[in-house]
Protein backbone atom coordinates (compact mmCIF):
# COMPACT_ATOMS: atom_id res chain seq x y z
CA UNK A 1 0.00 0.00 0.00
CA UNK A 2 1.35 3.32 -0.77
CA UNK A 3 2.39 5.49 2.05
CA UNK A 4 1.88 9.32 1.51
CA UNK A 5 1.99 12.04 3.41
CA UNK A 6 0.04 13.97 5.72
CA UNK A 7 -0.40 10.20 7.58
CA UNK A 8 2.01 8.36 8.57
CA UNK A 9 1.99 3.94 9.25
CA UNK A 10 -0.30 2.77 9.90
CA UNK A 11 -2.58 3.75 7.16
CA UNK A 12 -6.79 3.99 7.89
CA UNK A 13 -7.02 0.33 6.62
CA UNK A 14 -4.37 -1.19 8.06
CA UNK A 15 -6.16 0.33 11.56
CA UNK A 16 -9.45 -0.82 10.61
CA UNK A 17 -8.23 -4.21 9.52
CA UNK A 18 -6.53 -4.59 13.16
CA UNK A 19 -9.76 -3.47 14.74
CA UNK A 20 -11.50 -6.41 12.41
CA UNK A 21 -8.95 -8.99 13.59
CA UNK A 22 -9.24 -8.31 17.43
CA UNK A 23 -12.81 -8.37 17.28
CA UNK A 24 -12.86 -11.78 14.74
CA UNK A 25 -9.83 -13.85 17.12
CA UNK A 26 -9.87 -12.54 20.47
CA UNK A 27 -13.68 -11.27 21.36
CA UNK A 28 -15.98 -12.98 19.40
CA UNK A 29 -14.84 -16.39 21.02
CA UNK A 30 -15.25 -15.04 24.24
CA UNK A 31 -18.87 -13.67 24.05
CA UNK A 32 -21.69 -14.68 23.50
CA UNK A 33 -25.75 -13.55 23.36
CA UNK A 34 -26.09 -9.69 22.12
CA UNK A 35 -22.43 -9.06 22.60
CA UNK A 36 -21.82 -11.90 20.55
CA UNK A 37 -24.06 -10.69 17.68
CA UNK A 38 -22.87 -6.87 18.33
CA UNK A 39 -19.45 -8.34 17.73
CA UNK A 40 -20.23 -9.78 14.33
CA UNK A 41 -22.37 -6.69 13.27
CA UNK A 42 -19.36 -4.86 14.02
CA UNK A 43 -16.79 -7.18 12.42
CA UNK A 44 -19.33 -7.35 9.18
CA UNK A 45 -18.81 -2.89 9.38
CA UNK A 46 -15.38 -3.02 9.72
CA UNK A 47 -15.00 -5.23 6.63
CA UNK A 48 -17.44 -3.03 4.64
CA UNK A 49 -15.27 -0.36 5.84
CA UNK A 50 -11.81 -2.09 4.88
CA UNK A 51 -13.54 -2.84 0.89
CA UNK A 52 -14.58 1.06 0.55
CA UNK A 53 -11.18 2.29 1.69
CA UNK A 54 -9.58 -0.48 -0.94
CA UNK A 55 -12.06 -0.13 -3.86
CA UNK A 56 -14.00 2.94 -3.23
CA UNK A 57 -11.43 5.44 -5.65
CA UNK A 58 -11.87 2.89 -8.43
CA UNK A 59 -15.71 2.84 -8.18
CA UNK A 60 -15.70 6.36 -7.83
CA UNK A 61 -14.03 7.05 -11.14
CA UNK A 62 -15.93 3.90 -12.91
CA UNK A 63 -19.27 5.73 -11.71
CA UNK A 64 -18.17 9.11 -12.96
CA UNK A 65 -17.41 7.58 -16.40
CA UNK A 66 -20.78 5.40 -16.06
CA UNK A 67 -22.87 8.69 -15.37
CA UNK A 68 -20.57 10.55 -18.31
CA UNK A 69 -22.07 8.36 -20.57
CA UNK A 70 -25.41 9.08 -19.67
CA UNK A 71 -24.92 12.41 -19.92
CA UNK A 72 -25.48 13.33 -16.57
CA UNK A 73 -23.25 14.85 -13.66
CA UNK A 74 -24.45 13.28 -10.68
CA UNK A 75 -27.12 11.02 -9.23
CA UNK A 76 -29.57 13.09 -8.34
CA UNK A 77 -29.94 13.67 -12.10
CA UNK A 78 -29.67 10.87 -13.53
CA UNK A 79 -32.49 10.33 -11.08
CA UNK A 80 -34.13 13.48 -12.56
CA UNK A 81 -33.40 12.06 -16.07
CA UNK A 82 -35.08 8.74 -15.58
CA UNK A 83 -38.38 9.96 -13.56
CA UNK A 84 -38.85 12.58 -16.49
CA UNK A 85 -37.93 10.39 -19.45
CA UNK A 86 -35.30 12.22 -20.64
CA UNK A 87 -33.16 8.66 -21.07
CA UNK A 88 -33.79 5.81 -23.02
CA UNK A 89 -34.73 2.76 -21.60
CA UNK A 90 -31.99 0.63 -23.39
CA UNK A 91 -29.29 -2.03 -22.51
CA UNK A 92 -26.77 1.62 -22.09
CA UNK A 93 -28.81 2.26 -19.02
CA UNK A 94 -29.89 -1.13 -17.43
CA UNK A 95 -26.06 -1.97 -17.56
CA UNK A 96 -24.79 1.56 -16.12
CA UNK A 97 -27.25 0.72 -13.33
CA UNK A 98 -26.59 -2.92 -12.97
CA UNK A 99 -22.87 -1.96 -12.58
CA UNK A 100 -23.63 0.70 -9.76
CA UNK A 101 -25.39 -1.63 -7.78
CA UNK A 102 -22.60 -4.37 -8.35
CA UNK A 103 -20.31 -1.56 -6.92
CA UNK A 104 -22.09 -1.35 -3.98
CA UNK A 105 -22.41 -5.08 -3.16
CA UNK A 106 -18.95 -5.46 -3.95
CA UNK A 107 -18.47 -3.39 -0.84
CA UNK A 108 -21.38 -4.02 1.57
CA UNK A 109 -21.63 -8.45 0.33
CA UNK A 110 -19.00 -9.48 -1.50
CA UNK A 111 -20.35 -12.86 -1.03
CA UNK A 112 -23.53 -11.72 -2.90
CA UNK A 113 -23.91 -13.90 -6.56
CA UNK A 114 -23.32 -12.48 -9.67
CA UNK A 115 -25.83 -13.86 -11.50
Amino acid sequence: MRRTQPHDVPTAAELVAAVRGFLETDVLPAVEGRVRFHTRVAINMLGMVEREIQLGPDHAREHAARLAGLGVADDAELAAAIREGRLADDDVLVTALEQAVRAKLEVANPAYPED
